[in-house]
């Protein structure tokens, strides 16, 4: 039992006005009986002070008072029923069977919602608006991370949130709903905006040469695509939740895949189309572009003000800016590198592969971060105690080999990877998708930047979401924004780096690029 979180404190002072001190000693006997630890000590006025540490009635209180805390997260390991739901459910004992089993399902949609959304890729590259205006390639990681810096974290908020019982009133729901889906169109916007500008800068520094009306299509693409790719996913994510929720499965095992596995495809075929069709405006209408922009940002305010009065969310649109931001542009320098590798007709074939490497790898870390942030919320560690759980980084045995529940995800996660895109690529084989034959030293290549992805992402996500928690920083909040961001950067770098190996060595007439 801990003894910050757990342990009352009862200090009874008795002075030896002519009493026997021995019958104190003897009642605190008494008292040692219902409590687990006794000690007195001789005051200096010669009394008797009797120390006693948890006792059934002061736990009793201190149980009272917990159920009281909005939050729901410091919570005790009460015997009594009543005073346990009135805290929300305790955390579900998983095995690596059942682990792998509720995570299985949602990890295979989402990598055939990433194979569709690879297979869109590899179709769109060729239309004139990708190859006139080649800086839309950027945008592609940048926006498709917008469900790890978004999605994925509205729905470990929102797992988090059912896992502590902050949702199972109707009146906690719709607070809960309607400030989160204010706050991530807020993000939504700004998200989309800036990355537009990162494109438009990374474009511009290696060419030289700035265009302003593809600079304020990109802008327009960017934000419609993100603002729309977000409310819908939003809503469906809601639904996810509390559907999961209702029928005894843990959110954090399926909440997150989901959204990447519909994220991918709709945020992707939102950017094809939506570009495409305001590229065929710019011919005629030059004014469309700045206006659909000007449309996006003039709703900002009313966004922001639903958001500042949810007290929930308050504090996430103040201060949760940073995480985004730094992931959109981590992503950006993988969209860069994207960019640079396909529009080489040597290595046209990577497009198809590059949402599939990059998904999956997003979708497993964003499970582990989750699930990770929802045990330290519910074994309510206080900050300042939990800050001492990470003092330094975790040894790779102990991330993936030790005993501890964490561990024993991480293993499953990774098992998940090879037999995953297997099937990933077997897929896109058999539908004929992309420029590149699937021979064994492609299959090799690619599984051995697919599993350091992978094993990298788990461990730093080990590290970093104890580090976040020891700092008072929510990890549902800033943790899943920047494993995402590091899973598209390390993805795209260790899939460009097998491509350009391959042709090296020779394999590349009709198995890469042609």
């Amino acid at each position: 039992m801990s003894f910050s979180a757990q342990a009352g404190l009862v200090r009874e002072s008795v002075y030896a006005d002519g009493s026997d001190p021995e019958d104190f000693i003897s009642h605190g006997k008494e008292i040692q009986e219902s409590a687990e630890f006794l000690s007195t000590r001789e005051d200096s006025d010669g009394g008797v002070e009797i120390l006693v540490v948890d006792s059934r009635g002061i736990e009793k209180r201190m149980q009272e008072e917990d159920a009281l805390l909005e939050n729901g997260s410091q919570s005790n390991d009460s015997e009594d029923t009543n005073a346990e739901q009135s805290r929300g459910s305790a955390p579900l004992k998983e095995t690596a069977f059942s682990i792998g089993l509720q995570v299985l399902f949602p990890f295979l949609l989402a990598g055939f919602g990433t194979v569709a959304a690879g297979m869109v890729l590899d179709i769109v590259q060729h239309w004139d608006v990708f190859q006139e205006v080649t800086e839309v390639f950027i945008l592609v990681p940048a926006l498709l991370g917008l469900k790890g810096n978004l999605e994925m974290t509205l729905a470990s908020r929102l797992s988090t949130a059912a896992n502590i019982g902050q949702m199972d009133t109707t009146r906690e729901l719709w607070h809960m709903v309607t400030g989160n889906m204010a706050l991530i169109q807020v993000q939504a916007t700004v998200v989309g905006f800036l990355a537009s500008i990162a494109a438009v800068v990374f474009g511009w520094i290696p060419d030289g040469h700035f265009n302003l009306q593809h600079a304020i299509l990109l802008c327009a693409s960017s934000v419609a695509t993100a603002f729309i790719a977000s409310l819908v996913l939003g809503m469906i994510m809601i639904g996810v939740i509390i559907g999961s929720r209702k029928i005894g499965i843990n959110p954090d095992n399926v909440a997150t895949p989901i959204a990447a596995s519909l994220g991918d495809l709709i945020t992707l075929a939102l950017l094809s189309g939506i570009s495409w069709g305001l590229y065929e405006e710019l011919k005629t209408k030059v004014y469309v572009n700045p206006l659909v922009c000007s449309f996006f940002i003039a709703l900002l305010p009313l966004w922001i003000v639903i958001a500042v009065r949810n007290p929930l969310t308050r504090e996430v649109l103040y201060s949760g800016w940073e995480p985004v931001i730094i992931a959109m542009a981590i992503s950006s320098i993988g969209g860069l590198i994207l960019d640079k590798t396909v529009s080489d007709p040597n290595f046209a074939g990577m497009a198809v592969f590059t949402p599939v490497i990059n998904g999956v790898g997003g979708n497993l870390v964003a499970v582990q971060a989750s699930r990770i942030s929802t045990l330290l919320h519910m074994c309510a560690l206080p900050v300042k105690e939990s800050g001492n759980i990470r003092k330094k980084c975790p040894s790779p045995c102990s991330t993936f080999f030790s005993s501890d529940v964490n561990s024993r995800s991480a293993r499953v996660l990774t098992l998940l990877v090879v037999p995953g895109h297997l099937i990933f690529l077997y897929t896109i084989g058999s539908m004929q998708g992309g420029h590149t034959t699937l021979t064994a030293i492609f299959i090799t290549f690619y599984m051995i930047a697919a599993l350091l992805q992978v094993v990298i992402l788990l461990y730093i996500a080990d590290w970093m979401v104890h580090w976040m928690w020891g700092r008072g920083m929510d990890p549902d909040n800033f943790s899943i924004p920047y494993l995402t961001a590091l899973g598209d950067l390390l993805g795209t770098g260790f899939l460009a780096l097998g491509f350009h190996i391959l042709w090296l060595i020779g394999d590349r007439d009709s198995d890469v690029g042609d």
